[in-house]
């Protein structure tokens, strides 16, 4: 499990979700994992928040037998994050292996904007998702590569979705998703004569405390869509860790460049590799007939293991998506 044991790992927005369960997989493989967010610990926070803390990540992955380094920034403030990777090069010697842009600030926007269309707010949900998401992730970019083409090793995460290439949050959101993809794609043409790979991570449909707690609300709300009845029933869910667990095998390929510029899909390489969610379990690519065939037909979730796990070829899968864009 330690194949990433000497390693440099930062992972932005680790507080809670996605960013926190990654940097626990990391620590679990050995790595020395800087954590960002703008929270160091939850001294008088309600019990009702969500937000987490620095500190409750630090304590998680040293739980998982890791090495965590907190550091609160602000990922707007491009002074802070010039200074944290500054920290970074003077404290590891000028090493860093991996960086995963997961920073993002649109939750509570996206929330807010749910089943309305974008001309219902002003420009500040573009912000919202895109500020402290796609620009953030170019940002901390940068830095990463002024440090990784110098030794000629390295790899760059951006954390991005399905949104990308279809319809979920919104307007604002599948833009930025859809920069996201370009970004990691256009990165790598540069950074591929260093050695330095750069690749985009969809995840699939990822039981962050955020998403759980939509999940409750449209069960109260009686939002049945099939989109909708698919997250109130937790249907085909990941864990944050199981994310984690995929970059950290990524991370440790020999011949990673080979992936440069590609978008990576946690569950394939999960697949791959053999690796398991939190709970043992393996959820299926959102590609694969096992998930898209019980999507469609909500009856047949209970007995999705009887259809093939079978994947449709991306030119096929954008086709359907231009017919019927909003899943």
């Amino acid at each position: 499990m330690k194949h990433l044991e000497g390693k440099v790992a930062l992972v932005t927005g680790a507080t809670r979700g996605i960013g926190k369960g990654i940097a626990i997989a990391l620590g679990e493989a050995g790595a020395t994992v800087y954590v960002t967010g703008r929270r160091l610990n939850n001294d008088g926070v309600s019990g009702d928040d969500v937000s987490g803390s620095l500190s409750e990540t630090k304590l998680a992955v040293e739980a998982a037998g890791g090495v965590c380094i907190p550091v609160q920034v602000d990922q707007s403030d491009d002074e802070q994050v010039r200074s944290l990777f500054a920290r970074i090069q003077d404290e590891q010697n000028g090493n860093l292996d991996l960086l995963v842009n997961n920073a993002f600030a649109g939750v509570q926007a996206l929330s807010d904007a749910q089943e309305h269309p974008f001309w219902d707010f002003d420009s500040s949900l573009w912000d919202a998702c895109n500020h402290v998401g796609l620009r953030s992730h170019y940002v901390a970019s940068i830095y990463a590569a002024q440090i990784m083409t110098k030794r000629q090793k390295g790899l760059i995460c951006h954390i991005s979705s399905w949104g990308g290439m279809s319809y979920i949050f919104g307007t604002a959101y599948g833009a930025g998703k859809a920069g996201c993809d370009r970004l990691a794609a256009d990165m790598a043409v540069e950074l591929k004569p260093y050695n330095v790979a750069s690749v985009s991570i969809w995840p699939g449909i990822v039981g962050t405390e955020h998403i759980s707690r939509l999940a409750e609300a449209m069960n109260e709300n009686d939002l049945t869509n099939q989109r909708n009845s698919a997250i109130a029933e937790r249907y085909n869910w990941e864990t944050p860790l199981l994310t984690g667990r995929a970059i950290a095998k990524l991370a440790a390929e020999p011949n990673i460049i080979q992936r440069t510029g590609k978008v990576q899909i946690v569950a394939e390489i999960a697949q791959k590799y053999g690796l398991v969610d939190q709970d043992g379990n393996l959820p299926v690519s959102l590609r694969s007939l096992r998930f898209l065939v019980p999507f469609s037909i909500p009856g047949l979730r209970k007995y999705s293991w009887l259809v093939p796990d079978m994947k449709i070829p991306w030119s096929l899968l954008l086709l359907s998506l231009l017919k019927s864009p909003k899943i």
